[in-house]
């Protein structure tokens, strides 16, 4: 599978735009990793990123040295922006991000400039011969009709823009506005093109969509509008503008005449962008197409025209109180229960049992340490290579000589005595699977056991969710009532962080998957229950 690292600055609340990014990377068969980027390490959006990362203010000097260095440590392949703040800096600094092998998606320095200046926007719709709304910089000046419309010069999310009925208001919100412009008021339907274009400002979607319902700036309902007079306006902006990647428009076609007014630009995915893609704009496939060195060209399938979406708001833990109640753990198998290195080993005693060399654990084992395929390698050697499948089948088969960690089936029991509901969650082989359990005698310790690929493939491993809520339905207990604890940190606690669940990570350093070059700016929750781990386990920043 090909591996993608996306890295998205400024996250927030963008968890539909994730979402999106997940199911595009999963209907193309991507490996996908997503890094965010934030200040407080306390934006919703956290909880679905594999990883995240702490960054200084967007305005502060070192904000790109930070992200060059985030890029460059974790190989990303492409940094998205998805807020106004930090579009400027970044794009007058793309050269420093290629030179590591970073690609962004952000447009021109000068295309920049002229969504954050509103008597730029205006201007520049007007070259492109379609309509804008004349500006005026000062209200001493204005000698339109009323009602106009006053707003900061390089606003954005209609925080401080305000609908005025008469000159005394327009002098009095004057002097709260500052950089203002004052518009004249078009009065119609609002609407949002949500654009998309490959690298070279090529269109690849332009789907316009009415804003039905708005609550600060963020449409709330919408309607698909495959309007074709909005399209072909659309293509003469983005002739013009050529942007990379994602840009938003938004527009007032006027009740009593029917034109259209153009009256924003923003060059970055839309709050509402994510809306578009369920209607049949896959802009998130395209970026991912682009990014695996195809071409992607004008889209000429289906958009759901006429398609309703409403949003709703959704919540995450961030950090769990003092006083929250634990009714059922969840864990991990390998490298959390038992030493995943000793199933490894076993399986190469079987190996050299069948093959009847006596040397050949010791020198699978070797290879294996020096992270090279140690079947291969020693096959090659002793000149059996044809015996691979019959060796692959011996170490798959295998009813291993694994053990549990000290102390765990102590744990265990204590926790089943004391009525807590106990379960495994493991990916996995299947036979692979159960015959470690059957070895490690799980099947009498804990209440529930889970190989995700018996769901039905390896699509439902770890980070799927559906293996977390089967067992919340079996066991009938909220989600905030139960923890998962495992080992691995990029995949075992996506899933529970965002169904609200509480989690554990296993600082096993002796363990296959151990990152701990990941594990700064991640909060990690530890119970009680965890102590008799015997493993180091990292706590979060308050000690919890």
């Amino acid at each position: 599978m090909k591996k993608i690292r996306l890295l998205f600055t400024g996250v927030g609340r963008r968890i539909e735009l994730l979402r999106a990014f997940r199911q595009a990377a999963l209907c193309l068969e991507v490996d996908l990793k997503i890094y965010g980027a934030d200040m407080a390490g306390t934006a919703p959006a956290l909880a679905y990123c594999d990883y995240t990362r702490k960054v200084c203010g967007m305005k502060e000097p070192s904000y790109i040295d930070e992200l060059v260095d985030i890029c460059k440590n974790d190989k990303i392949d492409l940094l998205i922006p998805t807020i106004d703040t930090d579009l400027l800096v970044l794009s007058q600094n793309v050269g420093r991000f290629e030179e590591i092998g970073t690609k962004v998606l952000i447009s021109k320095p000068d295309k920049i400039l002229i969504c954050r200046d509103k008597n730029n926007t205006g201007e520049f719709f007007e070259s492109c011969g379609v309509k804008a709304p004349k500006t005026y910089n000062d209200y001493k000046l204005y000698k339109d009709r009323f009602p106009c419309f006053i707003k900061p010069k390089d606003g954005s999310s209609s925080i401080n823009a305000f609908k005025v009925e008469d000159a005394a208001e327009l002098e009095m919100y004057a002097h709260q506005v500052e950089d203002y412009i004052v518009q004249p008021f078009v009065s119609g339907r609002e609407y949002t093109i949500d654009i998309f274009c490959d690298f070279d400002g090529n269109p690849i979607y332009i789907t316009p969509r009415e804003r039905l319902q708005v609550r600060a700036g963020e449409v709330l309902k919408t309607q698909i509008c495959m309007d074709t007079v909005m399209i072909e306006e659309s293509k003469k902006i983005i002739a013009k503008f050529k942007p990379c990647g994602p840009m938003t428009i938004q527009l007032i076609r006027d009740s009593v005449t029917g034109e259209n007014y153009y009256i924003e630009i923003n060059p970055r995915y839309g709050g509402g962008a994510p809306l578009s893609m369920k209607a049949g704009a896959k802009s998130a496939e395209s970026v991912l197409r682009l990014l695996c060195g195809e071409t992607v060209s004008f889209f000429g399938g289906v958009i759901e025209d006429g398609a309703v979406y409403s949003r709703f708001d959704d919540s995450v833990c961030i950090s769990i109180g003092s006083n929250s109640e634990l009714k059922g753990v969840i864990f991990d198998l390998d490298d959390t229960l038992y030493s995943e290195k000793e199933y490894v080993r076993s399986g190469y005693r079987k190996i050299a049992e069948y093959l009847g060399e006596s040397s050949a654990e010791d020198e699978l084992w070797s290879y294996f340490s020096q992270g090279k395929p140690a079947i291969d390698c020693y096959l090659e050697k002793i000149g059996r290579v044809t015996e691979k499948e019959a060796c692959l089948d011996v170490y798959r088969a295998q009813m291993p000589d694994i053990h549990l960690y000290d102390g765990v089936k102590e744990m265990l029991s204590s926790l089943r005595a004391a009525g807590m509901h106990t379960g495994i969650i493991t990916d996995g082989r299947v036979n692979g699977q159960e015959n470690k359990i059957k070895a490690l005698g799980l099947e009498d310790l804990v209440d529930d056991i889970i190989i995700t690929d018996s769901i039905g493939g390896v699509q439902f491993r770890k980070p799927n969710d559906i293996s977390f809520r089967i067992m919340q339905n079996r066991w009938r207990i909220p989600f905030e009532s139960m923890m998962y604890i495992g080992d691995n940190l990029s995949k075992d606690f996506q899933a529970p962080k965002q169904l609200g669940m509480k989690w554990c990570w296993v600082r096993n350093e002796d363990g296959l998957y151990f990152d701990d070059e990941n594990s700064d700016g991640i909060d990690f929750v530890v119970n009680d229950v965890c102590k008799a781990l015997h493993t180091n386990i990292k706590t979060d920043k308050a000690g919890e």
